[in-house]
Order: structure tokens, then sequence, then C-alpha cells
């Protein structure tokens, strides 16, 4: 792995789609996570402004600390970012009391809390006429589906979306990005128990990233141990569940001859 050649790519690629879309800059929800680190530092290397959000939800303390010490460590680098905390919880609160009780199970709500910083997301870039960041890795993205479908996928371009975890790791640190993110335990920051993403899946993922390899180079399960096995029915019953929030969207293609007179 080259880390500064990939910074290098994916800046200038970024760099280059914002030029093309007449856009005046990026969007980027931080949530205090490795993935939303990464794509922001990579954003304010561009040169172009950058608005970076801090968007807390009855947060856990520590990852609205991490996000605002983040936002704070890329003020100090790159005078063009700026940096926004808009509190989202008085917002979910009202919903909460909008929504028919017997709809607010734990998941719906969780997804309605990312779906509010999306909508967040585009108010700030519309104002600003700027491009919304996706944050989600190739793992997430493409292999196990681990997003709110128009919640944290709901973005304009994904600058992150083809490295793995671990490259995600390797670049951040690399570039620097502050201890605390880079120790902290990956959680989607969704629930009120502050559970971790590994505890939802069932697998870490280092091994998950190895399973998308498995099904990718077609390997034989014969000499697979026991946990390796179940680590792959988990990626393989993550990717069916969520395959449609990978594909484009089913449109129902009319026959020609059904639409004559």
């Amino acid at each position: 792995m080259q880390p500064q050649a990939i910074v290098d790519h994916v800046v200038q690629w970024l760099s280059e789609y914002l030029d093309q879309s007449s856009m005046q800059g990026f969007v980027v929800g931080v949530s205090g996570g490795i993935d939303s680190a990464l794509t922001s530092t990579l954003c304010a290397l561009t040169g172009k402004s950058v608005n970076a959000l801090n968007m807390p939800i009855h947060q856990a303390p520590d990852q609205v600390s991490r996000s605002a010490r983040h936002i704070e460590w890329l003020g100090d680098r790159y005078t063009n970012v700026q940096g926004l905390t808009v509190d989202l919880t008085p917002a979910f609160t009202a919903l909460q009391g909008t929504f028919p009780t017997d709809i607010q199970d734990d998941l719906s709500m969780a997804n309605t809390r990312s779906r509010l910083r999306m909508l967040t997301l585009y108010a700030v870039s519309t104002h600003h006429r700027m491009l919304v960041a996706g944050t989600g890795n190739k793992v997430e993205d493409f292999g196990v589906g681990f997003y709110t479908k128009y919640g944290d996928g709901g973005v304009d371009l994904s600058p992150i979306a083809d490295l793995k975890k671990s490259e995600v790791y390797a670049l951040a640190r690399h570039l620097g990005v502050i201890d605390e993110i880079i120790q902290a335990q990956p959680t989607d920051g969704l629930w009120s128990d502050n559970r971790s993403d590994e505890s939802q899946i069932g697998a870490s993922y280092d091994e998950l990233e190895w399973a998308m390899d498995f099904e990718s180079r077609q390997g034989s399960e014969k000499d697979l141990d026991a946990r390796q096995l179940e680590v792959l029915a988990i990626y393989r019953k993550f990717n069916r569940i969520n395959k449609h929030k990978m594909l484009p969207i089913p449109v129902c293609t009319i026959p020609e001859r059904l639409k004559r007179d």
C-alpha cells in the first residue's frame, strides 16, 4: 500500500469532481469515528471550502467530544475548514412526539436519527452550494450494507468507498488523525446503549474484510475453521438482506406496446 499516493489520488479526484460540478466545496458529517475523520481530512486537503458538522442526538459524551476535537484539529491545520455543531436532539424529540408510538421500535428510530442528520447536511450544502461527501468504506457500502438508506447512505459522492477498513486506518495514521479517534471502537452512534458495530454485526471489520476477500476470489470452504464459516455466514446474510441498498432503485419498465394508443 502506498498511503501518500492514495491520498494524492483521492484528493485529486475530489478536486476534479468538485470543479466539474460547479459547486463551492464539501459538507461532511463528523461522528467521532475513523471514517468521517479520514473523509473530512481528505476533503480539507483539496484546499476547497469544507463545512465539518458535529450533529449530536442524545449522543454519548465521548462521541461528541471526539467529533469536536477532530473538527478543532482540522481547523488548526486547514484554514479552509469551518466547523459547525448542530444539536439535533430537540428535533429528534419532536419527531418522537409526532410519530405514532407503534412505529417507534429501536431500529426505526435509529434510522430516523441518521436520516435527520442527512437532512441537516443537505440543508447546509444547499445553502452554501456544496457537495455532501459520504463517509462509508468499502466493507460497509459494498460488503455488508451497514448504513442507513437515505441516511448516511444519502450523499453526493463517496471518496473512501473503495477503501477497506484496514486501509482507512492506515491512511488516517499517515495523515496524523488524533489517536483518540484511531483507538475508538467503531460505532454508528445511533443507539441509546452506544452499542458497537461489531456487536450489531457479530463480526469484526478484520473478519468482514477476510470474508469479502474470500468471496471475491471464490475460495473453497473445505479448509475453513468453525469461526471462519460463522463469519462467512454472517457476511453473506448481511450482503443478501442489504443488497437493496447497493443496487440501483428498481424501475418498472413499461413495454412500448402498452404505451401506444
